[in-house]
């Protein structure tokens, strides 16, 4: 049976496309939650974000003359790389598969790179100077309250704060709101977690929960989370996902290349504040 160019596998591609790109879109939070830089042809790898300080206005003496302040920016450089993906289909797989081997493979990669993606800007997490909680005792909802106010002091505005916890502390945080699920209060946030088993938001700021947050290296159950603003960090991209095929014949198949040009960084470090804490579900 002919199939073995790249004539026609071309009406497959579009199917590839579509299924990772809709991974990648389902499966990543924190591209939702950060500053996207978008990067176009030929504009280099590098994106250079000026960032303004806040400025204080001073009472004028009637008759005298305004100081002349200097506003002066810093800058935020954020460098893209290649994350990447690859596999051989060969035409004996395509051939006798049950399956859409297309949208399974499409699925598989689009999911690897949006994890690629949470990985890299959750690590940015433990960058963050100013901290809330520590690496010996489980997550309270009073930590959550206590990173809020860090930034709210700071001037930070309560609009786009989003917070962003591991799965197993978010467990403690949710059992110190119901009283270890026994909700004797029976109130409207208790009644959420203890139904849903999701908190929805936290005085006013939105909670994710996400498996793709990797463990602090030095202690077992330890996770840096966050609540960050918007402008606290930034992923700077070149185009969006791409798929290519490139004929092996001396493998009786094709490649499947999956990539994505972008690059992550810290744009405030004021604008969030890390939330470290131990999970009372990992033994130490």
């Amino acid at each position: 049976m002919a199939g073995s160019t790249t004539t026609s596998l071309s009406d497959l591609l579009p199917q590839i496309v579509a299924e990772a790109l809709f991974q990648a879109n389902e499966q990543s939070i924190m591209r939702g939650l950060v500053r996207n830089y978008p990067l176009g042809a030929g504009a280099g790898k590098t994106i250079t974000v000026p960032v303004y300080p806040n400025q204080s206005a001073s009472t004028l003496t009637e008759g005298s003359e305004l100081s002349n302040d200097t506003v002066s920016t810093s800058s935020a450089i954020l460098t893209v790389e290649t994350v990447g993906k690859r596999t051989l289909l060969t035409d004996l797989v395509r051939a006798s598969s049950t399956s859409n081997v297309v949208a399974d493979i499409g699925r598989l990669f689009g999911e690897a790179i949006a994890r690629k993606m949470d990985q890299d800007l959750m690590a940015l997490f433990k960058n963050f100077t100013t901290g809330a909680g520590d690496a010996t005792t489980a997550l309270t909802a009073a930590t959550i309250a206590q990173a809020i106010a860090r930034l709210r002091a700071k001037g930070v505005p309560g609009e786009m704060l989003s917070c962003v916890v591991h799965p197993f502390v978010a467990y403690d945080m949710k059992a110190d709101l119901t009283n270890t699920f026994a909700n004797p209060a029976g109130g409207i946030i208790q009644n959420i977690a203890m139904q849903t088993g999701y908190v929805g938001s936290l005085f006013g700021v939105p909670i994710y929960e996400s498996s793709n947050m990797v463990a602090d290296a030095s202690e077992v159950g330890d996770y840096t989370g966050a609540v960050f603003h918007r402008d606290a960090m930034g992923i700077a991209m070149i185009g969006d996902i791409m798929i290519e095929t490139e004929r092996k014949a001396s493998f009786v198949g094709d490649d499947l290349v999956a990539s994505a040009h972008y690059g992550v960084g810290i744009l405030q470090d004021d604008r969030g504040v890390k939330i470290t804490a131990d999970s009372s579900l990992v033994s130490v």
